[in-house]
């Protein structure tokens, strides 16, 4: 479910009409965007804070954008911009399809977001507060937000159990499937930050002298994601087999036309697209 759902909530990040709708707020460039856009259920909350709940960016990076950017807009003002852009985005993507198909889906997920435990999941339980949309694709757009943020909540969870740095979980993956050349700028380390991140990778035996991941360090990692997994799933459990499979027929099109605009290097990692039925674990 998560390959569904992911897709529609991330063209609030690669969709041109959702960066023109923070502009038009005032947040002009791409980061100051998506740190007030994805920070703006916290409040006007600072640097250290986002910090923690984004794991992955190097503090500097984010003290560039916060609290800096509440001054260009408030949390108010970015929660709008970012509804109305990737409302926009979906309507682009969706105006083919019968609108009766649109708000049974939404109706479906914001069921499932509905069911989502918040209890240490600080960006899935505010996204999850915040008021239902009015029309199918703005509800459509915020089930997806808050299953989204409820997953990456508990995916952050599952690292921090590995004792590897937020930089040093960059440079393993990188190591693995993901573009150094995309990533360390993206995130905000220096080459001297990445360079000291993965000879403590060595060190703690996730990666060998020649910098290959080790057979401990992909156990591990395949052990996170299935805690990852596993922390998400009770949304599923609460809306049932026959009606996640219903929402898997009705989200796959939709998906299928907004992974269109993530970039291959993008940071998401989903996998190829697949059609398949629907199976809870017991």
């Amino acid at each position: 479910m998560w390959t569904l759902f992911e897709p529609v909530h991330a063209v609030t990040y690669f969709h041109p009409r959702a960066r023109a709708a923070f502009e038009a707020v005032g947040l002009r460039g791409y980061w100051r965007g998506y740190f007030a856009g994805r920070a703006a259920p916290l409040g006007p909350v600072d640097a250290p804070t986002v910090t923690a709940a984004f794991f992955s960016f190097a503090p500097p990076m984010v003290a560039r954008a916060l609290p800096s950017v509440w001054r260009l807009a408030t949390p108010e003002e970015a929660l709008r911009a970012r509804l109305t852009g990737a409302v926009q985005a979906l309507a682009e993507f969706t105006y083919e399809l019968p609108e009766s198909r649109l708000v049974e889906a939404a109706e479906l997920l914001e069921e499932a977001a509905g069911r989502v435990d918040t209890a240490g999941r600080v960006l899935g339980a505010v996204n999850a507060a915040l008021p239902r949309g009015e029309y199918p694709l703005a509800r459509l757009w915020q089930a997806a937000a808050t299953l989204r943020e409820h997953r990456g909540d508990g995916h952050v969870a599952a690292l921090v159990t590995t004792g590897l740095e937020p930089v040093e979980v960059v440079a393993w993956r990188c190591r693995v499937d993901q573009s150094r050349e995309f990533h360390q700028p993206a995130r905000g380390w220096t080459d001297e930050q990445w360079s000291a991140a993965e000879e403590r990778l060595v060190d703690k035996g996730w990666l060998t002298a020649g910098r290959e991941p080790t057979p401990h360090a992909t156990e591990t990692f395949r052990a996170v994601e299935d805690a990852t997994d596993r922390a998400a799933l009770g949304p599923w459990r609460a809306l049932g087999a026959e009606r996640t499979a219903r929402l898997w027929e009705l989200l796959e099109p939709i998906a299928t036309r907004c992974r269109t605009i993530i970039p291959p290097q993008a940071p998401i990692g989903l996998p190829a697209q697949r059609s398949a039925g629907v199976t809870l674990p017991g």
